[in-house]
């Protein structure tokens, strides 16, 4: 790749890590296929702010979903039988999770219920649904990732609207994981973890997509994850496999990349912050929340029912 200018380099830091209480260094089924058979004591990912400036976490191998208040505590939410993923906000007090074993589930926040949402589509199973996120009017775009890749480039990017219509926009994508709308909602943006690369997906009004492209290439041993976007248009990319998340202008050039600390597997962002600048970023396999000022805030999140 070439840049004619360089980006700037900053380090991320420890905003807060899992309590030792909470973390179980032992096998799981998630981790037994996802994670080379070793012990796991959790796997952050799916962060996702309340109106209170809570943060709230998935933690996939043990079905767990964690709140972090501003000062960096940690509260145990729920705990079900799930590999909880992505999460947003579908009402105040209600979590939309992307479950890789259920399917999509809803959680009260307030009592710690978490119930189905969408299991199947046309009662089949999905092949394990990964990220979301909502459009201003309601409707959701999701992904479903399974154990696809360049091997079996067959992951699906679904639209849910408001109405219960579920569309399947696309069907051959290695790895779909990260979701993310541009200002507009003219435009997603597509993590391909397989692939290594974030695809830019025109959303047509007629509904339809078309003349999806490459918009961004990464390298390394594991691809994009998590998205973002930010109110200069700038898209955020979560990149496990190299610790890094890259600050993407709107020709896909790096301008700012954040860099976490040795070792750490950045996997997902969220701003957050009272001005929603602070860039909140999971290091999945240490149980670390890092951050970093950004000098934008990010999109505000749309939910299904607002208020």
């Amino acid at each position: 790749m070439f840049l004619l200018q360089p980006p700037s380099v900053c380090e991320l830091t420890l905003f807060s890590t899992m309590p030792d209480e909470f973390r179980r260094p032992r096998r799981s089924d998630w981790a037994d296929a996802n994670r080379g058979r070793t012990a796991t004591d959790s796997f952050l990912e799916g962060p996702v702010f309340d109106d209170a400036g809570n943060l709230y976490v998935s933690d996939i191998p043990w079905g767990r979903i964690f709140r972090i208040d501003a000062q960096g505590a940690w509260t145990l939410v729920a705990e079900y039988d799930g590999e909880p993923n992505g999460m947003k906000f579908l009402d105040a007090n209600t979590l939309l999770i992307t479950d890789y074993k259920n399917g999509l589930m809803q959680l009260d926040v307030a009592s710690g219920r978490a119930t189905p949402f969408l299991a199947r589509r046309n009662s089949e199973r999905f092949k394990g649904v990964n990220d979301l996120v909502f459009d201003r009017a309601g409707n959701l775009y999701f992904t479903d990732q399974g154990q696809t890749g360049l091997h079996d480039p067959t992951g699906r990017l679904y639209r849910l609207t408001r109405d219960g219509r579920l569309d399947l926009l696309l069907g051959n994508i290695p790895s779909p994981n990260g979701v993310a709308l541009s200002a507009d909602e003219k435009v997603l943006y597509l993590a391909v973890t397989r692939g290594n690369c974030v695809w830019r997906v025109p959303l047509l009004a007629d509904g339809s997509v078309a003349k999806v492209s490459q918009f961004f290439t990464s390298y390394g041993p594991s691809g994009p994850d998590g998205l973002a976007v930010d109110a200069q248009g700038r898209v955020i990319v979560a990149n496990p496999g190299l610790g890094l998340v890259w600050v993407l202008n709107a020709r896909a050039e790096p301008v700012v990349v954040l860099r976490g600390p040795a070792g750490a597997s950045t996997t997902n962002v969220a701003f957050g912050g009272a001005d929603r600048c602070t860039l909140h970023v999971t290091d999945s396999t240490h149980g670390n929340i890092l951050v970093a000022r950004l000098d934008a805030p990010g999109l505000p999140l749309h939910r299904a029912r607002e208020g």
